[in-house]
């Protein structure tokens, strides 16, 4: 027996291998995009949203009378072992590609038509009984079946990074209650500030990342508008009358997932506007996310020279030179993960505006990109959580000796002695050596009673209770 098959499209026949069940174009896409190494086999969610959307297809069809009984019975078994991840490894494309994504389709296509074939009793490539084009790609196009599960594949891997943000915003909060007792000094512009606890930096980070998850659920419910039945270029060529509503009916009652047509599929099927404002969200979560990682690197800086006022988790040996030398790795790294989710933001910028008249044939990169970030952030979180957050302690000691040596205290002065004496206070402060308290005293501003009452540190860690002349 030959170890391949010969299949033949437009441009002539090629030799495949017996055991594949994708098929010619397939394989002219295997051979001419060995581009970046990420394959479509390593994106099951991605698969399992291109099923999910030939599934909801083969049903309308089927509903409205243009596909056989047998023939959908077949496609549909094909396209649910996809969503039960079997047969993933016949999707070895490469995920950059030119043609808009008509490699994606047709691979999904020729694995789906095969799979169908075999349980119909033919063999693989014996197409006139089940054709990749003319029964799994019935009443479609690439240029509406694929972004279509793009976006799918986009609200499910939305869902399960946002489990991840959830997450890290626990985290963050536990450490804000164990440190809710730790007085130290804020800062701004590097600059000592005024007192505050770690508890309430902690709890700050929570709140930051908070904010995140109503902003990517709510960016990603714009994927739900979906172009099924455009076809071609939105005017719905080659589908029957009210074929894209049932489909995203279909669609919805299969995923589960509130679905709906757009109103004008010529407009929808070249607009990439949801890519664009979801990846900003990914951006913003990873500029934010990379600023907290550089205030875990400050705080922890040291261990002698520098802040020192927490500590993070040791993990490798820091350096080949320096003995005793240990580095915040996992803040490092999760600050190169941001750096990479912003480039790709960028990217999609870029993909976004390429689009010309009535499609954007760049959509291959944008869904590559968006991908990468909610996955690489998910990996970065995870890691961030388990090997430094949840092992953080505080150098109490350090952080209370930080205010009560910080000329910044003098702030909470400024309501009973007024801003020109307290900035007396301050540079002679600097200039002596002196503190704070000593000075206050000397010059007979306040009796040491009431100082003592204004400077303790946790009257300085919210609103102020206290009134002048009380």
């Amino acid at each position: 027996m030959s170890n391949y098959r010969k299949e033949s499209d437009l441009l002539g026949e090629l030799q495949i291998p017996a055991a594949a069940y994708y098929g010619v174009q397939t394989q002219r896409a295997i051979d001419n995009f060995k581009i970046s190494g990420a394959r479509l086999s390593g994106y099951p969610v991605f698969i399992n949203s291109l099923a999910m959307v030939k599934l909801a297809a083969a049903k309308t069809n089927f509903e409205l009378g243009v596909l056989e009984e047998k023939i959908y019975n077949a496609i549909a078994f094909a396209c649910k072992e996809l969503i039960a991840g079997k047969y993933h490894d016949q999707f070895p494309i490469d995920m950059i590609q030119g043609g808009a994504g008509t490699s994606v389709n047709m691979n999904v296509n020729e694995v789906i038509a095969n799979i169908a074939l075999e349980h119909m009793g033919y063999e693989k490539g014996e197409y006139q009984y089940c054709s990749p084009n003319d029964h799994v790609n019935l009443s479609q196009s690439t240029n509406d079946a694929y972004p279509t599960s793009i976006r799918l594949a986009f609200i499910n891997m939305n869902a399960e990074l946002v489990k991840y943000v959830k997450r890290l915003v626990e985290a963050f909060r536990a450490k804000g209650k164990e440190f809710a007792d730790v007085l130290k000094m804020g800062r701004t512009q590097l600059q000592d500030a005024v007192p505050m606890s770690l508890g309430q930096e902690f709890e700050a980070f929570a709140a930051n990342m908070e904010e995140e998850v109503a902003r990517l659920n709510s960016n990603a419910r714009l994927f739900l508008e979906i172009n099924m039945g455009a076809t071609a270029i939105g005017t719905g060529l080659n589908a029957l009358p009210g074929y894209a509503r049932l489909c995203a009916e279909n669609l919805a009652a299969l995923t589960q997932q509130p679905f709906i047509s757009a109103p004008n599929l010529v407009e929808a099927t070249p607009d990439t506007g949801a890519y664009v404002i979801y990846s900003s969200s990914l951006k913003r979560m990873a500029v934010k996310l990379s600023k907290i990682c550089n205030d875990l690197r400050l705080l922890s800086s040291g261990p002698r020279a520098g802040l020192n006022e927490i500590n993070l988790p040791a993990m490798q040996p820091g350096s080949s030179i320096m003995p005793g030398k240990v580095n915040p790795v996992i803040p490092e790294v999760v600050n190169q993960v941001c750096f990479k989710v912003i480039g790709n933001d960028l990217t999609v910028t870029f993909a976004a505006e390429a689009g010309q008249l009535q499609l954007n044939v760049m959509e291959p990169v944008l869904g590559l990109s968006i991908m990468e970030s909610i996955i690489l952030m998910q990996n970065a979180i995870d890691t961030l959580i388990e090997k430094c957050i949840n092992g953080i302690t505080a150098n109490r000691e350090v952080c209370r000796s930080m205010i009560m040596n910080s000329i910044g205290i003098v702030t909470a002065l400024n309501p009973y002695i007024g801003y020109k004496n307290s900035t007396k206070i301050a540079k002679e402060a600097l200039a002596t050596g002196k503190g704070v308290y000593q000075l206050v005293l000397e010059h007979n501003l306040l009796s040491q009673e009431k100082l003592d009452e204004i400077l303790d540190p946790q009257n300085m860690i919210g609103p102020s209770k206290l009134r002048t002349g009380q």
